[in-house]
């Protein structure tokens, strides 16, 4: 009888909370997919210690935790898929005008961000925790966490005034 309660506060907790805890997934990994895969391997872990759990109100930072310690075990697992090369390619010059989305052009430039610039950001501007918040979740040090944000901080705002992937450039677009 007790497991059956379990298992629906469990089951409401992850109705509630489920749509906010993907959102905090996708700031993570940047894409969808990998933000649904890396959610319910947190909720699986959440699940699995969900009787030891004494205090429900800090289930959310028990979830996001167990989000950012299993991306760190992804990254250290992941090979590397881009490899430098000897050329560059020019750069365009793009037009704005029409493109005024800028949540999904963040999204965009957050995505382009190497994987531990892109989490130390995340968790600094949309979780909000402290840079020694930060270097403990990380396991790196509070100067890490901070060159580490204020590199990324640049990156994004030297992407307002790049290259936008998605983007069609002003030079292609007239005859």
């Amino acid at each position: 009888m007790a497991m059956d309660q379990e298992c629906d506060d469990f089951r409401a907790y992850v109705m509630a909370r489920g749509p906010a805890l993907l959102r905090a997934a996708y700031q993570l990994t940047g894409h969808p997919a990998d933000a649904e895969d890396l959610l319910q391997a947190a909720l699986a872990k959440t699940y699995l210690a969900w009787d030891r759990i004494q205090d429900r109100a800090a289930l959310d930072g028990y979830v996001r935790r167990a989000m950012v310690n299993i991306n760190i075990s992804w990254w250290r697992r992941r090979k590397l898929e881009e490899y430098p090369s000897e050329e560059l390619p020019e750069a365009a010059v793009w037009d704005f005008t029409e493109y005024d989305q800028g949540h999904e052009f963040l999204e965009e430039a957050l995505g382009r961000l190497p994987d531990r610039m892109r989490a130390a950001i995340v968790l600094r501007y949309y979780e909000d925790m402290t840079e020694p918040e930060i270097a403990q979740v990380l396991g790196i040090s509070v100067g890490t966490v901070k060159s580490t944000v204020s590199r990324g901080m640049a990156k994004l705002r030297g992407d307002l005034d790049a290259t936008p992937p998605s983007r069609t450039p002003a030079s292609a677009a007239q005859p």
